[in-house]
């Protein structure tokens, strides 16, 4: 038998880098798109040679990942951005790229679509992150048949941009943020990747939706001060009204790289929480057993600590 090939869309993001180490040992073949294949090289590393193929590829040229697609058994989208710039639109990113990768898989006639969403889309939502994400949902379940859609909630790991942006800050002696009772369910990145193969392995999946998140739920005030215990820091915690807090984003929002919330961030966090809802497919029905955020944690933001990973924590 000859190895399944798996063309990858978004391979040198968080869940990408985390995902082709995987697939390889399963003995699947990648091509693995990217805008800067000389900056990503890294990634051949974890691949036997001439089991992962650099593909450079962006998004003005369906042209390019149309050959890859049609010699390709299975498709994988991971591309998303968690704000907008002037090059880079929710609608063009999250709706756009499923719209026409969907497409291309029905003309391949490829075994499989999955593409990762997040928890809270919803074609009602203040958000255009969030609106932006069910509108690919939809576009890729309508154009092809056997799509799989994955919406986890925050995603944690090594390089997780929501654990390590409070432990830098803990330089500050106060934390003001709005709506400290939003509820998160992270989980981490290991379990998103075992969840994603466990799909490609599953039979009779097409459009299902899989909504997935940790073992605990956090309000946002529970988990700063979880993180905060973890570093052996101590900070003040005290909530913005939101009114103010869209205000400070607005103008946050002018700066090329918004330093923390941007205002449809902002959204987000005054409408419903972002956990499992129960209305869809869960790690459960994949047989996965969420691993331990906390403890995960401790593992890697031992460097924000003082003494590093010499310290202990308490």
């Amino acid at each position: 038998m000859k190895n399944k090939i798996i063309t990858l869309l978004g391979a040198s993001g968080t869940i990408g880098r985390n995902l082709v180490n995987s697939l390889i040992k399963k003995n699947f073949r990648i091509i693995a798109t990217t805008r800067n294949p000389y900056q990503n090289a890294f990634l051949k590393t974890q691949a036997t040679p001439g089991a992962l193929e650099l593909l450079e590829w962006d998004a003005k040229n369906f042209d390019k990942i149309e050959e890859a697609i049609k010699n390709s058994d299975i498709v994988i989208n991971l591309i998303g951005i968690l704000y907008e710039t002037r090059k880079q639109k929710f609608d063009q990113i999250h709706a756009g790229i499923p719209q026409a990768i969907s497409k291309l898989c029905s003309k391949a006639n490829v075994e499989k679509f999955i593409t990762v969403s997040a928890l809270g889309s919803s074609p009602d939502s203040k958000s255009a992150y969030q609106r932006s994400k069910f509108k690919g949902e939809q576009n890729a379940l309508n154009n092809f048949e056997r799509t799989i859609i994955l919406r986890p909630s925050v995603i944690e790991s090594p390089t997780s941009n929501f654990s390590r942006l409070f432990a830098r800050l803990s330089f500050l002696p106060i934390f003001i943020i709005p709506n400290l009772t939003y509820r998160i369910q992270p989980i981490l990145v290991s379990d998103v990747v075992s969840a994603i193969i466990k799909i490609i392995e599953e039979k009779n999946n097409f459009k299902k939706i899989y909504e997935i998140g940790g073992p605990k739920i956090f309000s946002m005030k529970e988990m700063i001060t979880s993180i905060m215990r973890i570093i052996g820091k101590k900070r003040f915690i005290v909530e913005m009204p939101m009114p103010l807090a869209k205000i400070q984003s607005s103008i946050t929002d002018l700066l090329p790289f918004p330093p923390i919330l941007t205002r449809d961030q902002c959204e987000i966090l005054s409408e419903g929480d972002n956990v499992v809802s129960n209305n869809h497919l869960t790690l459960k029905d994949l047989g996965i057993a969420p691993s331990d955020v906390e403890k995960e944690m401790a593992s890697y933001l031992y460097m924000y600590r003082e003494g590093g990973q010499f310290s202990k924590i308490k």
